[in-house]
């Protein structure tokens, strides 16, 4: 018989190296979530595989359904496209190691992040079981739409009488040293897309013509110059950026019938989603009466923006990361959109990770030594969280 205290830890480098060999570019799964199942089966976890449309997502309880102290994760195990392979100087998917980083695509974001929790979660459940639950949620679609990644995990605990008390995400968080950052929010993301349709004619000949470019300079200088506020307790000020302008006419003397531009709002808590939208129609609705032109408009809310106010899953977070990095983490709530905020509707979440800097980047890598580091700050963060 095998005891407890016969069982050799977990060890996250080599997760990470093996989950790294797995090609697994949205939405394929590529063998990841398979290799989970296996090790966490072997734990002792009951897994479910949650599977919508063409995304594979694994569930994964240790512990009773149920339990009022539920630990929970979330994490991703699809990866962006390696991009020009011959760019890279390692095999994207080889795990190769050199001068203490380990190579290779989802390498920061975040294979390893994914392999850390894993570790901690085998190791603690197997040397101590926690009077309490955990469960793992691992998608394969955060990468790309995410309409069937985590919401469909969600949808499935939803449905089975799942519930974690906390949620941990285990997205890259640290801009340059480990333990410098989490997450507790996330800003809010909106794309527009503007059509301007005008009178095409000869650019000898304006008069005869309704440039829809002028209208279109307009709104995009009008959208670009306004000041949507000056940030909020816990976020810095809003941001609208125009990410194109495309009309593409190769003549010089040819006024265009239509152009199009695309712009982008990374918003905080003191806007919505839809009432942004409402601003924009209504910014565009005044261009076209002034230039007599035709403005369509579509409009993707990719999240509203939230916060976890600061508190006892923030402090808990907080200590276990200075205790093992000597850092106390900044409260932030920078960056992209991340699949906590799906979870937020759940449960409390924070995110807690790696440094990033290479992510999505030809040659990603991650040094080695944090990754173990990562496994220490997980496994503290549940000791204490069960204690």
């Amino acid at each position: 018989m095998t005891h407890a205290s016969e069982i050799q830890p977990l060890n996250p480098q080599q997760l990470t190296a093996n989950l790294i060999r797995c090609d697994s570019v949205t939405p394929v799964e590529g063998g990841a979530l398979v290799l989970l199942e296996k090790v966490l089966t072997t734990a002792g976890f009951v897994c479910t595989r949650a599977d919508r449309g063409q995304v594979s997502n694994l569930f994964a309880r240790w512990g009773d359904k149920g339990h009022p102290r539920t630990m929970g994760f979330n994490g991703h195990t699809d990866v962006v496209p390696v991009g020009d392979a011959a760019a890279w100087t390692v095999d994207p998917f080889g795990a190769e190691e050199r001068d203490g980083f380990m190579y290779g695509r989802g390498a920061t974001d975040m294979k390893s992040g994914v392999a850390a929790f894993v570790a901690a979660a085998v190791d603690l459940v197997h040397a101590t079981p926690p009077d309490g639950a955990l469960i793992l949620t691992i998608t394969g679609d955060e990468e790309g739409d995410a309409i069937d990644g985590t919401t469909a995990l969600l949808d499935y605990m939803e449905r089975e009488g799942e519930q974690m008390s906390v949620c941990l995400v285990g997205e890259p968080t640290c801009p340059n040293e480990m333990g410098e950052m989490i997450k507790i929010g996330r800003r809010g993301s909106l794309s527009a897309w503007f059509t301007v349709t005008g009178v095409q004619g000869h650019s000898a000949y304006p008069h005869r013509a309704n440039n829809p470019l002028n209208a279109m300079v307009r709104l995009m200088d009008q959208l670009a110059s306004h000041e949507l506020d000056q940030g909020t307790q816990h976020f810095d000020a809003s941001t609208l950026a125009v990410v194109t302008i495309d009309t593409g006419n190769p003549a010089t003397n040819v006024i265009p019938a239509q152009t199009r531009s695309t712009v982008n709002i990374r918003f905080n808590d003191s806007h919505t989603g839809s009432g942004l939208r409402n601003w924009l129609r209504a910014e565009a609705d005044k261009v076209a009466t002034e230039f007599g032109v035709e403005i369509t408009m579509d409009v993707k809310i990719s999240g509203e923006s939230f916060i976890t106010p600061p508190g006892p899953l923030s402090d808990l977070v907080s200590a276990a990361v200075e205790a093992e990095t000597g850092r106390r983490p900044e409260l932030s709530t920078t960056g992209g959109t991340s699949d906590a905020r799906f979870v937020k509707n759940h449960c409390p979440v924070v995110e807690i990770g790696l440094v990033g800097k290479t992510m999505h980047q030809v040659d990603e890598r991650v040094e080695i030594a944090q990754v173990h580091q990562l496994k220490s700050i997980y496994s503290r963060i549940l000791r204490e969280y069960f204690a």
